[in-house]
């Protein structure tokens, strides 16, 4: 997405702008420092020479995150060169470490996103006893060479601390991490980290190891454009809206109908509408924000000052409310993503795409593909895509025996052939585990179809949903899972490979 200084500016006034929102329901932040894991991504350079990154690796090397007026009141715990850190794992390391020896100045802690925040916790599950041997002699690990790094994080350490190493060995020693949040960091006042959309999968996870702290999600922003903040961050992760600030860019609405609790988009003359271009159609009308009516859903289109015109983001909105006369918005899910672990979108086209090719490997053993599903296992750390298959042999429907190897590379194919972004999560971030296709005995997808018109689905409408979100359902198809096999290899990540969607 393209970017500007004066987007950067936008950026900063719209994160400055968290700041006295947050201070209207929680006293004394200033009094203390804020410990959120921050990273930074892989760019490359267009052949034009243009930088291409994320957009919070842009703003996070910008001079408007470096030299931001509140540096000085030391409000994080990890210092810039830690954030800065291109090697994500002694990123990680080092920032966990910094807030350790800081425990008890922290008055919040977070991350971006939901999965990151947890996959700290899981490094933090795999390293408290390096981290703790750190903190007692007042040396930093060797393997840490990063020299920036290395220099900040023992200026920190100074000398040892086997008092403090002490306590946070007992706090992690214990059988079970439930509440280590609140044990570690005993003065925090909440968990920062975004938990709707996809992310809402983690809450239940979040809500065990945070120790009761109310799980906060402030803003709701995209690469495209940042939309609005939440201006009741202390209220339920479940029912979490946004106002949107019209000075970030100018909104349209793309009105859409819920039917059978499927969302429908709809042309102006009340027509379903299946074509997924990113641009509006002149034929569809949109509504303003100051139309939109309360209830009802829409897909937020934007016009940015950087040069995306009537763009559709592909995130689905109801209106919930008002705050004084702007209307607040509760995100409802992403327009055809029917799996995502972190960072990543996959849509159903892709999915079909995947396992279409994965399918061809089991050709020369005599097997067909006749159903797959999809959910997104998140019970992990980290998460990871699964899949259940349904096969059958050429002729009869006898069970033969699966040759792992082949299975092994089935979920290697799916995987290759998935969207850069999930590839670059698998390979670079380690923020999504190995692909798992589990196979299930015959008539498996009968019995799904058969509960699912038990709830309510019409038998002449219904199609195999390729996304399973029904705990009742994920019963039925584990139930009868006969044979597991996972992804063996991490997939290829090639930063300077350009796609085009």
């Amino acid at each position: 997405m393209p970017s500007t200084a004066e987007d950067l500016d936008r950026k900063t006034f719209f994160y400055n702008l968290l700041v006295p929102v947050m201070n209207k329901y929680i006293d004394g932040l200033d009094q203390g420092k804020g410990m959120y894991l921050l990273f930074i991504k892989p760019e490359i350079s267009t052949p034009s020479g243009l930088m291409a990154r994320p957009v919070l690796t842009s703003y996070y090397k910008s001079s408007n995150f470096r030299n931001r007026p509140f540096n000085r009141y030391n409000v994080y715990t990890s210092p810039d060169e830690t954030i800065l850190c291109p090697d994500s794992k002694q990123s990680m390391y080092c920032q966990l470490l910094c807030g350790l020896v800081q425990r008890d100045e922290v008055l919040r802690v977070g991350a971006i996103f939901a999965s990151a925040f947890l996959r700290a916790i899981k490094f933090l599950e795999d390293y408290w006893k390096e981290l703790c041997s750190n903190i007692r002699t007042g040396c930093i690990s060797d393997w840490i060479d990063e020299h920036r790094c290395r220099n900040v994080v023992s200026s920190i350490l100074k000398e040892g601390n086997s008092e403090l190493a002490d306590l946070i060995e007992i706090e992690c020693s214990s059988i079970s991490w439930e509440g280590i949040i609140k044990k570690l960091w005993p003065r925090t006042k909440y968990i920062e980290v975004i938990v709707t959309g996809s992310m809402a999968q983690y809450i239940p996870t979040l809500e065990f190891y945070s120790g009761g702290l109310p799980l906060v999600s402030t803003m709701y922003a995209s690469s495209e454009c940042y939309f609005g903040i939440n201006f009741k961050p202390l209220c339920s992760p479940y029912d979490v809206s946004y106002t949107l600030l019209p000075n970030m860019a100018y909104f349209e609405f793309l009105p859409v109908e819920r039917d059978c609790g499927e969302v429908q988009e709809q042309d102006f003359h009340g027509n379903g509408v299946s074509d997924q271009k990113n641009s509006i159609d002149k034929k569809m009308e949109t509504v303003d924000l100051v139309d939109v009516k309360l209830g009802h859903y829409y897909e937020l289109v934007v016009t940015t000052f950087t040069g995306l015109y009537r763009y559709r983001v592909g995130d689905i909105l109801m209106v919930t409310g008002f705050y004084n006369n702007a209307p607040q918005f509760r995100f409802v899910h992403r327009r055809n993503v029917v799996l995502s672990i972190d960072t990543d979108k996959t849509n159903e086209e892709d999915l079909l795409k995947a396992v279409t090719k994965a399918k061809l490997l089991l050709a020369p053993l005599g097997f067909l593909l006749t159903e797959y599903t999809s959910f997104a296992d998140t019970c992990s750390i980290p998460g990871h895509y699964v899949l259940f298959w349904e096969l059958k042999t050429r002729g009869n429907n006898d069970p033969a025996e699966l040759d792992r190897i082949t299975m092994e590379q089935c979920c290697s194919t799916v995987e290759e052939s998935l969207d850069s972004v999930y590839r670059r999560c698998r390979n670079k971030d380690n923020s999504i585990g190995p692909l798992e296709i589990r196979v299930v005995k015959h008539g498996t997808f009968d019995a799904l179809m058969d509960f699912c018109l038990s709830q309510g689905s019409s038998v002449n409408q219904y199609k195999t949903p390729r996304c399973i979100k029904s705990e009742a359902a994920l019963k039925i198809l584990d139930s009868r899972v006969v044979a597991k096999f996972f992804s063996n290899k991490t997939p290829s990540w090639e930063p300077f490979r350009m796609e085009t969607h």
